[in-house]
C-alpha cells in the first residue's frame, strides 16, 4: 500500500504499515504449504517430537487462526497466536528477516526485501 506521508514511509508503526504487515502475515500463514509470500515454516524440536497428527493439527490451527487480541498481538500485526491442541497450549510466531535470513527486515512491508519465518512452539520453548 503506497502512502504520500513521508513520516509514515519511515515509521513502520504507522497504521498503514501495521495494516499491510498484518495482511501479509495473514496471507503468509494461511497459504501454507504453497506459500504466497516468501518465507519458511519451522517448528521447535519439542513440536517435531510429537506425532504427525499433532503436527498437522498445529498447522491447521495456524492457518485458520483468527483470535488476535491485544494480549497476544499488542502491535496489531498478527505476528503471534496461541491455541490448544490435545489440551496443550501451542504458540506460533512470525518474524520478519532480510532476504538472507540473517537480520531483521530493513523494510518489513516490502515483499522483495522481507522473508518471513513462522515458528510453531510450546510456550516453554520460547
Amino acid at each position: 500500500m503506497a502512502t504520500t506521508d513521508t513520516a509514515c514511509a519511515e515509521d513502520c508503526s504507522c497504521a498503514v504499515h501495521i495494516g499491510t504487515i498484518a495482511a501479509q502475515n495473514d496471507l503468509f500463514r494461511q497459504s501454507w504449504p504453497i506459500l504466497a509470500i516468501p518465507g519458511r515454516f519451522v517448528m521447535t524440536q519439542a513440536i517435531a517430537a510429537r506425532s504427525g497428527d499433532f503436527q498437522r493439527a498445529c498447522l491447521d490451527a495456524v492457518r485458520s487462526y483468527g483470535d488476535f487480541n491485544v494480549d497476544i498481538d499488542p502491535y496489531g500485526i498478527h505476528e503471534m497466536g496461541s491455541f490448544e491442541i490435545d489440551g496443550e497450549t501451542v504458540w506460533f510466531r512470525i518474524d520478519l528477516y532480510d532476504e538472507r535470513y540473517e537480520y531483521g527486515s530493513p523494510e518489513p512491508t516490502d515483499l522483495e526485501k522481507t522473508r518471513r519465518v513462522l515458528t510453531i512452539l510450546f510456550p516453554e520453548d520460547y
